[in-house]
């Protein structure tokens, strides 16, 4: 590299942003499967209820409704935020079977017996519109997953997500809550430094320094609302399909 500090200094960033690593999903299948049994004490409890995590999942699921698929599903944080009562149909989705083990146990205690409830191993980047086919579902749920991707498999997610989610017109729509670059210059500036190290050493894999709102765009969605969490470390988005 040639040039002042303060370009050298931008060049690197910029690439670690636009190249954040990325995990396969048969990297993240194998990583998550061992991370299944202690995911929670990760990803749940007082630490995600103290930056506000708990209340953006509510608030978030309560719009679910009809014909529901959620990716990156995970060991089924989410099951207790639904409204069953506005729910016909539950598809749960993972790329790893240890992950949705846990799922299954969780969905067995929570999930009424009126909601039919189907557990899916796949991969969200590339395997939905063959799996599921067009316009199937009146909801589609991701929380958390789009960092795990890295910024291409985001935007082939969210593609995927696309297709197989109903139209604005039909009363489709997509609901992410999402790691995201925050809001503070110095903080946003740090989650750049940091993002692919902190991603390798106990991150899972996720790359927490996101632009998610430009993935969106990215993918041809229309971006309808965008909330902000934990000065912008989190967001959520609800999108349609044109």
């Amino acid at each position: 590299l040639s040039g002042t500090p303060s370009a050298i200094i931008g060049i690197v960033l910029t690439s670690r942003v636009n190249n954040a690593g990325a995990i396969s999903a048969k990297e993240a299948s194998k990583s998550y499967d061992t991370y299944a049994e202690n995911y929670e004490a990760l990803d749940g409890g007082s630490a995600a209820s103290l930056l506000g995590i708990e209340e953006a999942r509510i608030d978030l699921l309560k719009q679910a409704t009809g014909s529901i698929l959620e990716v990156g599903v995970g060991t089924g944080l989410n099951l207790s935020k639904y409204n069953f009562a506005s729910i016909s149909e539950l598809t749960l989705l993972d790329v790893s079977e240890g992950m949705l083990s846990k799922t299954r146990s969780r969905a067995n205690e929570i999930v009424p017996e009126e909601v039919s409830t189907d557990f899916v191993i796949a991969d969200a980047t590339t395997e939905l519109l063959d799996r599921f086919g067009e316009a199937k579902f009146d909801t589609v749920v991701d929380t958390f997953s789009l960092c795990v991707m890295g910024n291409v498999g985001a935007v082939n997610c969210l593609q995927q997500l696309k297709g197989v989610v109903k139209s604005k017109n039909d009363g489709g729509r997509i609901l992410l809550l999402e790691n995201s670059r925050a809001q503070n210059a110095f903080l946003g500036w740090y989650q750049d430094i940091t993002a692919d190290a902190a991603a390798s050493a106990g991150g899972k894999g996720c790359v927490y320094n996101q632009d998610v709102a430009s993935l969106i765009k990215q993918s041809g969605l229309v971006l309808e609302k965008e909330e902000i969490y934990a000065g912008g470390l989190f967001r959520a988005f609800t999108c349609t399909r044109a």
